[in-house]
């Protein structure tokens, strides 16, 4: 089959969850002897950029550098060059791109929407912003003939709330093994000697909640933060200022060899994040054998299980900093835990599944129509009843 893979930055993967996806999925139907094609943010048709990665066909398209157009009008630009390329089936990368079905489908491409988290929930978003995305999942359940969830809450909720069927389909968690120290040694951390967080700096992803607690507590291993914001100074600065000497700021690390062995050898790893339903860096971390403290919401909740400790505030944390610092045998025992949960996210079986999705796509097996199934009943479910709860 040929498949267009498109809404995201693209490959090599270095930005989000859904780069992650492209990467590891694309790679692996390339290998299965499928055309498989990606279309990449930044550079000009033509141009000196490469063509391919891992098996899979690079198309470089422009995109202005401004959040609010970024997403769509690449994708815009990725969809009149799929609509002159012909493909068998398309992935769409996030409900935000629901503008641009209704020429999809007018070229007859089966096309499949992967619907990402409860987007309009960010902050980041303005009014306009939050009633966008929510017009845009109505949009992509309506024009889609077949919607991707990467969580059971995700599924749920388009289940509820637009009474649209989807296909469940998480990402994987890498099984890292044993590594070597020796780049974390190189900027002065040794193993199972500091706590680590890794996200984007956004409200949802509650780094300043994580390091309000942890300053708050008598820690003596450092908290390592590994992120940055490219669209939010001010919540930057909230965090910074949150911050003590014992907080290390490492900004955005793209050596990825350096990334593992920060997850593989840090004393617990904190996950904040609250709405994008399954997250890869949550993935990444089980799958290095961390210990893992989250925020308590159930998408962190399905991934970890028993495996991980939970907190909402600031105030809870510092209890679960003295916990990690003062029993080592436990913390042993929950990353065994850690790594168990992880192999049950296999990025071998992801890939087969999205292989199986688009074969029923391209024999147009998976058509609109006998997706939807609307109900007086459905049409009156309240946003907030259907919204996953935290502590649930």
């Amino acid at each position: 089959m040929r498949i267009a893979l498109v809404g995201t930055r693209g490959v090599p993967a270095r930005y989000g969850g859904f780069e992650t996806c492209v990467e590891e999925v694309g790679q692996r139907l390339a290998s299965r002897g499928h055309d498989v094609v990606v279309y990449c943010r930044g550079g000009k048709p033509g141009g000196s950029a490469d063509k391919e990665y891992l098996g899979m066909k690079l198309v470089h398209l422009p995109a202005p550098k401004k959040r609010s157009l970024e997403t769509l009008v690449h994708t815009g630009l990725s969809v009149g060059h799929i609509i002159g390329h012909r493909v068998d089936a398309a992935i769409v990368f996030n409900a935000a791109n629901a503008p641009w079905l209704p020429a999809l489908r007018a070229a007859r491409i089966p096309v499949a929407t992967h619907v990402d988290g409860l987007e309009w929930r960010r902050a980041k978003w303005g009014p306009a912003g939050k009633m966008y995305y929510r017009l845009a999942e109505a949009v992509s359940v309506k024009l889609s003939d077949a919607l991707i969830a990467d969580a059971r809450g995700i599924q749920d909720y388009y289940s509820a709330q637009h009474a649209a069927e989807s296909q469940l389909i998480s990402y994987g968690a890498p099984i890292l093994g044993k590594l070597e120290p020796d780049k974390i040694s190189s900027i002065g951390l040794a193993p199972g000697q500091f706590h680590l967080v890794v996200a984007r700096f956004e409200p949802e992803n509650h780094v300043d909640t994580i390091v309000q607690g942890y300053v708050a507590s008598d820690a003596k291993y450092p908290l390592v933060v590994v992120g940055s914001a490219p669209y939010s100074a001010d919540y930057t600065r909230k965090v910074s200022e949150a911050a003590d000497s014992r907080v290390r700021f490492l900004g955005g690390v793209w050596d990825q060899e350096l990334l593992n062995q920060l997850y593989a050898h840090a004393l617990v790893y904190w996950h904040g994040h609250s709405v994008g339903g399954t997250n890869p860096s949550l993935l990444r971390a089980i799958g290095a054998g961390a210990a893992t403290n989250a925020f308590d919401i159930n998408f962190n909740r399905e991934v970890l299980g028993d495996s991980g400790e939970y907190f909402s505030t600031p105030e809870q944390i510092p209890a679960l900093v003295h916990e990690a610092e003062g029993d080592a045998c436990k913390i042993a025992r929950r990353s065994q835990a850690s790594v168990e949960r992880a192999r049950e996210y296999s990025w071998d079986d992801v890939a087969d599944r999205y292989e199986s999705l688009c074969r029923r796509l391209a024999s147009r097996e998976l058509r609109r129509s006998s997706r939807v199934r609307v109900s007086k009943k459905a049409e009156g479910t309240d946003y907030a009843s259907a919204l996953p709860k935290v502590g649930a």
